[in-house]
Formats: structure tokens, C-alpha cells, sequence
């Protein structure tokens, strides 16, 4: 799975981007985060304000329930703001 992540979620993960090997039985978001959340303490702490973090499913906003799979791009970022 390609995963992106942006602003102060790629700073606290220290990475813009990766491609995981997510095992089976993860089938939405949801359960991706809690899973990237238990292999890794910068994961547990980027998505610790989870309720703020937008999702995108193959460049299209979703909700925690959004079921995904394997071969699509999950991105996250925090709300955007304009003026």
C-alpha cells in the first residue's frame, strides 16, 4: 500500500511517503492507524490527534470507515485552512 503523508504528519513520521506491506484482516482506515499506531511510537504520536487528520483514498477525501485495499494510495493531512 502507498501511503502519503503531509505537513506536521510527515514531520513527525520523517517521511513524506512509503509503500507498506499491510497484513490481511486491515480493511479501513480506521484500522490501518491503530495499526501504524502499535509498530511504531512516531506512527502512535503523529495520529494521536486522529479526530483532526483528513483522509484521501486514491486522491479522494474519506472517512475512518472508508474500507481500502492494498493496492490503493492512502494519504493523510490535517485540515486545510485559506484566507
Amino acid at each position: 500500500m502507498n501511503l502519503k503523508y503531509f505537513a506536521w504528519i510527515a514531520e513527525i513520521i520523517d517521511k513524506r511517503e512509503e509503500s507498506l506491506e499491510i497484513p490481511s484482516g486491515i480493511e479501513t482506515i480506521g484500522q490501518l492507524i491503530d495499526y501504524l499506531s502499535s509498530i511504531d511510537e512516531a506512527y502512535k504520536k503523529a495520529f494521536e490527534k486522529r479526530k483532526s487528520i483528513k483522509f484521501a483514498v486514491n486522491r479522494v477525501l474519506v472517512n475512518e470507515n472508508e474500507l481500502i485495499s492494498k493496492a490503493d494510495e492512502v494519504a493523510f493531512f490535517p485540515p486545510m485552512t485559506g484566507g
